[in-house]
């Protein structure tokens, strides 16, 4: 029950590893305002936690809007008095590759990945500053930060993210609030940008779990447990960290060594 007592906002929360973060975090005893784009979506995962005996708060809002940013913060002060971790999962992939990227799609892809944390994070910060040095916030960044996956504005706005992760964790560290990152390989969920690709492709999936060293995608339930170790106490030393949570995707190529050993062989 390490979040016994504290109150986390998780944005995105209605889906994929926001739902399963929800869910985690509710398990160890916090109080969860899941914010969600999609009422639905934050509805049903607030009932998954309270039918396991969690306690949830649904609201609808974008992490783009500063009045439904505003809005969903003083719900959540009115509800509960305080705030203690901000999860910034909320985000989108929307064009594969530099050729189908338009301006709109560019700036949609900023807004939503990386503006819209630190809109979330600018706003929450004096909330987060007084919750006695433990207030903490959790970017959900990805590999396609790090490395060329394709998703060229979706990967700009993660290794952005990682830069204002950075700079969030050396400015407020000092104030008590530590800001660390989460960044995921290929996770099985069903966003759009998946289940586009699963209809062309029905094993995508398989195939990309080859270039995994653990043999396997990831799971949001994965992701879900690094996000709770950097927002609880015990990561209390973490403080712009970027914990690369991907299977061993970015430690090395599998296939090509194989293909190099066998031309050895």
């Amino acid at each position: 029950m390490r979040f016994q007592g504290k109150v986390v906002i998780v944005t995105g929360g209605g889906d994929g590893i926001g739902r399963a973060t929800s869910l985690r975090l509710a398990s160890e005893g916090a109080t969860v305002v899941v914010f969600d784009i999609n009422p639905a979506g934050a509805e049903a995962s607030v009932a998954a936690i309270t039918a396991a005996g969690g306690t949830a708060l649904a609201l609808a809002g974008s992490v783009t809007s500063e009045s439904d940013i505003a809005a969903g913060l003083a719900a959540t002060i009115a509800a509960y008095g305080k705030l203690d971790v901000l999860v910034n999962n909320a985000g989108f992939a929307l064009k594969a590759t530099q050729p189908e990227l338009d301006i709109e799609h560019w700036d949609r892809e900023m807004d939503g990945n990386l503006k819209g944390a630190w809109l979330c994070a600018r706003a929450a910060m004096p909330l987060l500053m007084q919750a006695g040095g433990r207030g903490n916030i959790v970017n959900i960044g990805s590999v396609n930060g790090l490395m060329y996956f394709g998703n060229p504005a979706y990967s700009a706005a993660k290794a952005g993210l990682l830069s204002l992760t950075k700079s969030l964790a050396v400015e407020y560290g000092p104030r008590g609030v530590r800001t660390n990152m989460v960044s995921p390989g290929t996770i099985q969920t069903n966003a759009e940008a998946w289940t586009k690709r699963i209809k062309r492709d029905p094993k995508i999936f398989e195939k990309l779990s080859r270039w995994y060293p653990v043999g396997r995608v990831g799971k949001p339930e994965d992701i879900a447990a690094a996000v709770c170790y950097l927002a609880a106490d015990e990561a209390g030393f973490c403080n712009g960290t970027n914990l690369v949570v991907d299977g061993g995707l970015t430690a090395g190529m599998p296939i090509m060594a194989d293909e190099l050993l066998a031309e050895r062989n």
